[in-house]
C-alpha cells in the first residue's frame, strides 16, 4: 500500500536552478520512499510482526471483482513492501510479481517473501519503464492503487504501459483513494468534526509539493529525503486514460470505506475498515475500476 497523508505546501517549489523537472520530482519521490521504508517496516501500521495479514489490506468487494486467481499471472504495480502482493500468491496465482521504484522497499519485499515462504518475484523499476524491466512479459491481472496514482505525472503514459503489460483478455484492477477524499480536510474547530474542501479535485495546476518528516504510519520521523510531489487526477482523467489505451471499462464502483482511519471522526465499519460517522454525509472515499484488454 502506498499512501500519502501529509499536507501539501503548495505547487512545485523552485529548486536551486528553478522549478524542478518532472524527472527530478520523480527522483525526489523515489528518495522519499527509500527513506520511509525503514520507518514503515518497523511500524505497527504495517504489522510485519504478524499482527496483520495480507488480506487485511483488501475490502471484500475486491475479491468479488477480481474473481479467482488460480493459474493466472498477477503483476502488482507500485507494490511498496509487498504486503498486498502477498495476498495474490496466497490466493493461488500462478506467478506473482511486485514492481516498485524504491530499492529499499523492493529489498524488504524480497526479504519478507523469503521469510514467509512465498514464491514471489519483486522487480525494481519506475512504472514507466516496467515493460523493459519485465523483459516484455505479459500478465493476466494487473493490480494497483491505494495511493499510487498520485505519484504519476502522466496517466496517458501510465495507461499505455499497463496495456502493453496485459495479455489479450487481461484485467486491470485499480483500487484508489477517491479524488474527493484528497480534496477534503478537517475543519479548524476539532469539536465540530466537519470536513471541508481544502484541496483541488482536478488536475491542471501542477504537482503539490510536500516537505515533511511525517509519514502515514506510526514511528519516528523520516530522515533527510523529506520532499515529495503529488499529482491530482480526477476520475474522468483516469477513465479517459484507460479507455484511450485500448481497455474496456467493465466496472466502476465508489465506496465510503477506507482501510485506515484518515480523519479523527471516522468509526469502524463491520469489516474492520473505517467510515465517516452517521452524522456525516455519505461520500465516496475509495473507488475501484476494472478494465479488460480486448486484443
Amino acid at each position: 500500500m502506498t499512501t500519502e497523508m501529509s499536507e501539501p505546501t503548495g505547487g512545485a517549489a523552485p529548486a536551486a536552478g528553478g522549478i524542478p523537472t518532472v524527472e527530478e520530482m520523480v527522483r525526489a519521490n523515489q528518495a522519499n520512499w527509500d527513506a520511509r521504508t525503514p520507518v514503515h517496516v518497523a511500524s505497527a501500521f504495517y504489522g510485519l510482526d504478524g499482527s496483520r495479514t495480507a488480506d487485511d489490506w483488501f475490502a471484500p468487494f475486491e475479491w468479488d471483482d477480481l474473481g479467482g486467481l488460480g493459474g493466472r499471472d498477477v503483476l502488482h504495480l507500485q507494490c511498496h513492501l509487498g504486503t498486498e502482493t502477498a495476498a495474490f500468491a496466497d490466493r493461488g496465482a500462478a506467478h506473482t510479481v511486485g514492481l516498485d521504484f524504491s530499492a529499499a522497499a523492493v529489498a524488504e519485499a524480497r526479504r519478507l517473501a523469503r521469510e514467509g515462504g512465498r514464491d514471489m518475484e519483486f522487480v525494481r523499476s519506475d512504472v514507466h519503464r516496467a515493460v523493459e524491466a519485465l523483459g516484455g512479459r505479459r500478465f493476466d491481472v494487473i493490480y494497483t492503487g491505494k495511493g499510487a496514482l498520485c505519484y504519476l505525472p502522466d496517466l496517458t503514459a501510465w495507461a499505455s504501459v499497463v496495456s502493453a503489460l496485459l495479455r489479450p483478455g487481461g484485467t486491470l484492477y485499480l483500487v484508489e483513494f477517491h479524488p474527493l477524499l484528497d480534496s477534503l480536510g478537517p475543519a479548524p474547530d476539532p469539536e465540530r468534526q466537519q470536513l471541508l474542501l481544502h484541496h483541488d479535485y482536478l488536475s491542471g495546476r501542477g504537482p503539490l509539493r510536500s516537505d515533511t518528516p511525517g509519514t502515514y504510519t506510526d514511528g519516528p520521523p523520516v530522515e533527510k529525503a523529506t520532499v515529495s510531489y503529488e499529482w491530482r487526477h480526477g476520475i474522468g482523467e483516469v477513465v479517459s486514460a484507460v479507455v484511450g489505451a485500448g481497455l474496456s471499462v467493465e466496472l466502476l464502483r465508489e465506496t465510503e470505506l477506507l482501510p485506515w482511519k484518515r480523519f479523527d471522526a471516522m468509526v469502524p465499519s463491520e469489516n474492520g475498515w473505517w467510515r465517516l460517522p452517521p452524522s456525516q454525509p455519505i461520500v465516496p472515499l475509495l473507488y475501484a475500476l476494472r478494465a479488460v484488454k480486448k486484443s
